[in-house]
């Protein structure tokens, strides 16, 4: 069972956002609406949220845009819901800092089981705040688990919400080799329902956005035919 979030929908079509808003409601959670990438970076100044759900195509801000603005500042998950096809469409968006990606129409059920899914994934790698602060450390790498921050050559560096969980994951199994459906089942608790590529995508913006500040060190080897462990 999934512990009440509060989720931001941005969505200009009223119909399709008000839809969005019942089956997230259905599903136990609290809603804010937003009709436009402007209003929504609004909402984002005055309030906190555990989740956000977004179209692309908004007038104002744009959602790539508004990705770009939340993962400056936040790491929670953001799905986004899209009318534009086509595999190149999603990698961007996921390289953009997207966690999930659904192509419209969507089915409701299918909504609510990946909202869920990332929330259970958010809160399964988020800090207990009652336990001592958590630091793992590799060599030019450090993680401070309880602020979910990464240091790279003491370099902070931003992750999205999936990205530092599989970072985490594999500094706190330094001898493992993961495959990718051991990842699916690891960060997205059992629920992920995309293509075997977009693991593959995180991977390989987490190998750039460390190779940005340590090129020297290679962290994150391919073992092929079986997936990836830390060296």
């Amino acid at each position: 069972m999934v512990e009440t979030a509060k989720i931001l929908i941005v969505e200009d079509d009223t119909d399709i956002n008000n839809l969005i808003a019942k089956i997230v409601e259905k599903a136990g959670h609290q809603v804010v609406q937003a009709f436009s990438g402007t209003e929504a970076q609004l909402r984002l100044e005055m309030d906190s949220f555990d989740l956000i759900i977004l179209d692309l195509m908004l007038p104002g801000i744009t959602g790539e845009e508004l990705i770009e603005l939340i993962r400056e500042k936040a790491q929670m998950p953001i799905l986004v819901l899209s009318a534009k096809n086509g595999l190149e469409n999603r990698v961007n968006v996921l390289n953009l800092g997207a966690d999930d990606y659904l192509m419209k129409p969507f089915e409701n059920e299918e909504v609510a089981a990946r909202v869920n899914a990332s929330l259970r994934r958010y809160k399964k790698f988020s800090p207990d705040k009652n336990k001592k602060a958590e630091v793992l450390n590799h060599k030019n790498i450090e993680i401070n688990n309880d602020a979910r921050e990464v240091f790279v050559c003491s370099k902070r560096i931003a992750l999205t919400g999936y990205e530092y969980d599989i970072l985490y994951l594999l500094l706190k199994n330094p001898n493992k080799v993961f495959s990718r459906e051991s990842l699916y089942e690891e960060i997205w608790n059992g629920g992920f329902y995309g293509e075997d590529n977009t693991v593959n995508v995180h991977i390989s913006n987490l190998r750039k956005k460390i190779a940005e500040f340590d090129k020297e060190e290679e962290y994150i080897k391919t073992v092929w035919g079986i997936g990836f462990k830390l060296v």
